[in-house]
């Protein structure tokens, strides 16, 4: 039975949605047991004297109570409750905080736009891989977070006055899609951006994450319309142009757009577009956490790891006793078989990172049978819990698994958008190989292989007499070549 002593809660009372995470603690990072959200929208209940309405208290009231039996058998010292933007505004937030503690059994903490910020750094630091210098956005129901930092440390901390829900209602009260509405949000949102804008460059980032619903709802969509992952301002600029067409908020329909985030998405679009414009934004991929985490992994005390990726499939490893040895022998000859072709197949860092991850746990449908070895990773990759890794990249792995031996399915390869479809196919074709020459599960025979590659050719160079002296790998290679072959792609083995 799960001892309650072991469970962590984390409640945030946002200004659109109130959300609560509970976890334990497993091998030093976080498993999560429940998640609930709900849209309470406390934002729209704030009027211009800023007093919350009755009605929106309500709706938060009853979310709490839904919140609270799941509460009850946790430690109150292993629950933290933070209130954020609206709750910081409302002239009678106490009313509220003071029923809201009432049914909760514990005491909620209304948080500085700063310390939002920090908390939301820590969420994602402790969950979001890639390089350690970044760029944080968060934008909220009533405020929006910009944070720059390196590894765990913030360095740049910003609360902005403007959210999702508030620009609904300043600009979108209408409930018009038309370029004027647009305009002036985008145009607002630059304003209050602009004076923050020179320290967040100061101390500048290699890597920009979005941690907010606005940024989940752009991932949904651009996987419903198989986009690559990262978000450009060039896809923002199409998403606007579609949102104007449709005209109203009641008529907007984009695909993979969810009924539930249709209302606020134009006015996050607006402030995302603007972030985008006046912070020279290049690219943007989804955090793996935000605030919730941050509260979490700070009750727990957790170190922050350098490579947060590389603490999750060490955790794979373990939890589905995958062979490390063997791992590591795929994983150095596809480092070779890399460098040996990127000049021709100009494949990115990015490209990289995941080909080694792929190495790494390759051999995890092993623990569920050797038989359909192959697909039983694909599965487990799809659905477990990767801190570090977009859904994106999960996909990814997940179809470089399935495919790391027998026939080739190339409509998975394409599928995927954590990377372009020809950079797929070639990170499948290095893994592969990787695997067959290391078939041997030793040191000692791991052979000097020589790579060449041009468009959709490789052509594989060998120590003379290595095929005759290892006929079984011989016969892997030549099956290998066939394999190849049937979907247009030329193995040439000397």
């Amino acid at each position: 039975m799960l001892s309650a002593s072991s469970l962590y809660a984390a409640i945030d009372l946002g200004s659109n949605s109130f959300h609560m995470l509970v976890v334990r603690e497993v091998s030093g990072s976080i498993q999560t047991v429940t998640r609930i959200k709900r849209k309470v929208r406390l934002a729209a209940g704030l009027g211009k004297e800023n007093q919350l309405s009755a009605e929106a208290m309500a709706r938060g009231w009853q979310c709490l109570k839904l919140f609270s039996e799941q509460l009850q058998d946790i430690p109150a010292e292993q629950i933290r409750v933070v209130a954020t933007a609206t709750l910081r505004l409302a002239e009678n937030a106490q009313e509220f905080l003071n029923q809201a503690e009432q049914i909760l059994g514990c005491h909620i903490n209304v948080i500085s736009g700063e310390e939002e910020a920090r908390l939301i750094y820590q969420g994602v630091s402790h969950t979001t891989g890639g390089p350690d210098k970044r760029l944080v956005v968060d934008i909220g129901g009533g405020s929006t977070e910009l944070v720059t930092g390196e590894g765990s440390h913030a360095t740049a901390l910003f609360s902005l006055s403007m959210g999702c829900v508030t620009w609904l209602e300043r600009y979108f009260s209408d409930r018009h899609l038309a370029k004027e509405n647009f305009a002036q949000a985008e145009q607002a949102a630059r304003a209050m951006i602009r004076p923050v804008a020179a320290p967040l460059h100061e101390q500048g980032w290699q890597i920009c994450v979005g941690a907010s619903g606005t940024v989940q709802a752009l991932q949904e969509i651009m996987v419903a319309q198989g986009m690559d992952e990262r978000i450009t301002l060039n896809k923002l600029q199409q998403l606007k142009q579609r949102a104007i067409q449709c005209g109203k908020l009641e008529e907007l329909e984009i695909e993979g757009l969810t009924l539930e985030r249709a209302l606020v998405f134009p006015s996050g679009l607006s402030i995302l577009i603007a972030i985008f414009q006046e912070l020279g934004i290049e690219s943007m991929t989804l955090a793996g956490g935000a605030l919730r985490e941050g509260l979490v992994y700070g009750m727990l005390h957790l170190p922050v790891d350098r490579d947060i990726r590389s603490r999750t499939l060490v955790n794979v490893q373990r939890r589905f006793t995958i062979d490390i040895e063997q791992a590591g022998r795929v994983r150095q000859l596809a480092e070779s078989f890399y460098r040996q072709v990127n000049n021709a197949w100009k494949l990115d860092q990015r490209c990289h990172d995941l080909l080694m991850s792929a190495c790494s746990i390759h051999e995890i449908g092993l623990s569920v049978d050797f038989r359909h070895a192959p697909q039983h990773a694909a599965y487990l990759v799809r659905h477990l819990d990767l801190p570090g890794f977009t859904p994106a990249q999960r996909k990814l792995l997940a179809c470089l698994l399935q495919n790391q031996s027998g026939n080739i399915d190339l409509a998975l390869l394409s599928q995927q958008n954590a990377v372009l479809p020809r950079q797929a196919e070639r990170l499948c074709r290095l893994l592969r190989l990787a695997i067959i020459f290391s078939s041997r599960r030793r040191d000692d025979t791991l052979p000097a292989v020589r790579l060449q590659a041009r468009e959709d050719e490789l052509h594989l160079t060998l120590p003379s007499g290595w095929l005759e002296a290892h006929p079984l790998r011989a016969e892997l290679l030549e099956q290998e070549s066939r394999y190849q072959s049937y979907i247009h792609w030329l193995l040439a083995i000397s």
